[in-house]
């Protein structure tokens, strides 16, 4: 184990926001070893606060279900793939075209965007603190890290099962929300994966000496890249199928007791 690579929300952080004492104190204690630490996480930059505040984390973050690279010690872009304007326009339209009541929203390295029907009533503050109109207006450039359509009244699964085969030839699609149903798009051949290969290969780390973990449909080809992927007992059905290596639920500190069995074979091997 040279690399640990973890998901967020889901696996590290608890519906209440919280990472647990002991998976800080594993996760801690994996630095302490000599061991590399990245997250990988479908949130953008700008929501990376529990890693830094809980956790003290000042390293590498792969955002944006890998389109977005971030550097925490200096809180700046390190590398970044964009979906072109013309592709995001093209994909809305098709979305569209299947559900027309999908709300759409966007985000760049620097800032949200939305159209004004993404804001759900409870999160009607939105309106007062981003940009919203027509994503015509919106985009100004080839700069979408992260597309995001959002529809009421079916499940996310059926959502993907449906529009993916209309849009997989433009983007990469996935989903990863457990509040609501919402599409999350990276440009073609973008993933968690793809990424995360490429950060371990620039530490001359193999993937057999890579241990992931994850919890939705979002980390799937994550899980199956490393040596080691766990998917979470807690989470997607698609992520327990993805790896036969299962990790306890995120309640019961699964990240940490993996951690710690695989720590005390090190030190013993020691």
């Amino acid at each position: 184990m040279r690399l640990v690579a973890s998901d967020i929300d889901g696996t590290i952080l608890r519906r209440d926001g919280r990472i647990s004492e002991r998976t800080v104190r594993a996760l801690h204690a994996c630095e302490a070893a000599g061991v590399e630490l990245v997250f990988v996480t479908g949130r953008p930059a700008r929501w990376l606060t529990p890693l830094s505040e809980q956790l003290g984390h000042s390293g590498t973050v792969i955002c944006s279900n890998g389109a977005l690279v971030y550097d925490l010690e200096t809180m700046s872009v390190v590398s970044s793939e964009a979906i072109h304007r013309d592709t995001v326009l093209e994909v809305r339209e098709i979305v569209r075209g299947l559900f027309p009541e999908t709300a759409f929203a966007a985000e760049t390295p620097a800032e949200f965007v939305m159209e004004t029907a993404f804001a759900e009533p409870r999160h009607q503050r939105l309106l007062e603190e981003v940009r919203h109109g027509d994503l015509e207006d919106l985009i100004d450039g080839d700069e979408v890290v992260k597309f995001m359509a959002k529809i009421e009244g079916i499940t996310a699964d059926e959502y993907l099962r449906v529009v993916a085969p209309h849009v997989a030839h433009l983007v990469s699609i996935t989903h990863s929300a457990v509040d609501m149903t919402m599409l999350e798009m990276a440009p073609l051949g973008v993933n968690k994966a793809v990424t995360l290969a490429e950060y371990a290969h620039a530490l001359g780390i193999a993937p057999a000496q890579v241990v992931a973990f994850g919890d939705m449909p979002n980390d799937v080809e994550m899980l199956a890249w490393a040596g080691e992927g766990y998917a979470m007992s807690s989470g997607h059905p698609d992520a327990l199928a993805a790896t036969e290596l299962h990790a306890p639920g995120i309640e019961d500190d699964g990240v940490a007791q993996v951690l710690e069995r695989k720590l005390g074979k090190l030190r013993r091997a020691g």
